[in-house]
């Protein structure tokens, strides 16, 4: 029988709980956007309610891996967990009688709350990889890709449980029954969590966030356009267009509609997640070395960047929401899911590679930080794109948006080879 690795038991209990947290943040989105659009909020609106939530992943990020260096991994998962209890527990406040200002203000701060929540939580799970998994043989890239891709398929399934939640328990009901189960977890993560994970170092400055090296910042720079790129349509953009596309404005319509978007949705992160979990056979990573593995970095970007100019024509090309259109749209997007998956499975397992062990969590704290940047801006074009230019101009913002993301990801280097010659 073998022996199980030291501080496995406590890498198994942090991943269960990042697992729990990424249901409710799934479920979450999904309850927020489609209550508030059927309560008449416009795309620019919508994607307010989500702005604070990624200003908020910015500066968490950036503290978060100070905080985990000075006190501990485990101080941020009890921290994450608790205030996404509470980011919950606040939601049930909203009252539909407030004007539409203080209802965006409103959510905007909860939204904001649970941002914070999320990047603490993500920041422990993703830092404990680096110290916890086996290097050899190529372990480092698989244990990343199946942490990462499980937490975005439990997403997905976040995003189709709030859409039923929606539809069948209504917008308050479906928030506090999240918020109980979570402040379960929470309780049994705190009294059971197993020894394994560092303690912290009273030594660490906050300037070490900050890092020197020019892989992590150009690695980082990446970052924000490719999740940029993504969440230009994936926020306000294309669940809207189907919303418009499905529903014919009844009670019942509304209904088929949230449970048909949630489904995509839900199919689409999971889809996301599957390809995630299984880059490194996909890539052959355990038969090649990192220099090829930073050059795939780009290729992947490049191949990536045909999807929405695809797209854009289609949309171009089309009268309106046609049948076909919404049938090529759904095609592309889940293409553009696979591939850009395995962009992502990279840049996870290229920061990890990059950092050294005693400052991974500032380093996955900053390069997380450069996610949230791609997020927020992507979240405001969303809105603002989908407006001003519709389908059309939301997917053309997103091919611009991936070019960078390749022209930034040629900049990386193989520094193995370097300190060779």
């Amino acid at each position: 029988m073998t022996q199980r690795p030291e501080g496995m038991s406590a890498y198994i209990a942090v991943t269960a709980a990042y697992w729990a947290f990424m249901l409710t943040d799934g479920a979450l989105r999904m309850l927020v956007l489609l209550h508030f659009h059927t309560l008449g909020f416009s795309p620019v609106q919508l994607a307010y309610l989500f702005v604070l939530y990624e200003i908020a992943g910015i500066v968490t990020n950036l503290s978060a891996g100070w905080i985990a260096a000075r006190f501990g991994l485990t101080s941020t998962l009890y921290a994450g967990l608790g205030l996404q209890v509470v980011a919950l527990l606040a939601m049930t406040q909203l009252d539909p009688n407030w004007t539409v200002a203080a209802s965006v203000s409103f959510v905007m701060v909860v939204q904001g709350a649970s941002g914070v929540a999320k990047d603490l939580a993500k920041m422990s799970s993703k830092s404990s990889v680096k110290l916890l998994a086996p290097a050899e043989g190529g372990g480092l890239f698989r244990w990343v890709a199946v942490l990462t891709g499980s937490k975005n398929a439990v997403k997905g399934l976040g995003f189709l449980l709030g859409a039923a939640m929606l539809a069948t328990l209504g917008f308050m009901t479906a928030i506090i029954v999240m918020a109980a189960i979570l402040a379960l977890i929470l309780l049994a993560v705190f009294l059971f969590m197993p020894p394994g994970l560092p303690k912290g170092r009273k030594g660490a400055k906050f300037s070490e966030v900050f890092s020197k090296s020019a892989n992590v910042n150009w690695l980082s720079a990446a970052r924000v356009f490719l999740f940029g790129a993504r969440d230009v349509w994936f926020v306000v953009g294309i669940p809207i267009y189907f919303y418009a596309v499905l529903s014919d404005g009844t009670e019942d319509g509304n209904r088929a509609a949230f449970f048909m978007i949630g489904t995509f949705m839900a199919l689409w992160i999971i889809l996301y997640g599957t390809v995630q979990a299984n880059a490194p056979r996909i890539l052959r990573a355990a038969d090649r070395s990192e220099g090829d593995l930073i050059g795939a970095a780009r290729s992947w970007a490049i191949a990536l960047f045909f999807v929405p100019a695809a797209l854009t024509l289609a949309v171009l090309l089309s009268d309106g929401p046609e049948v076909w259109l919404t049938v090529t749209l759904v095609v592309g997007l889940l293409v553009f899911g696979a591939i850009f998956a395995v962009n992502s499975s990279l840049h996870s397992y290229l920061i990890l590679a990059f950092t050294r062990s005693e400052r991974v969590t500032m380093d996955v704290g900053f390069y997380y930080m450069a996610n949230a940047t791609g997020r927020l801006v992507g979240t405001v074009l969303s809105g603002l794109t989908y407006q001003i230019g519709g389908l059309a101009l939301v997917l053309g913002t997103a091919a611009v948006i991936v070019a960078l993301a390749a022209l930034t990801s040629g900049k990386l280097t193989d520094q193995t080879s370097e300190a060779l010659s």
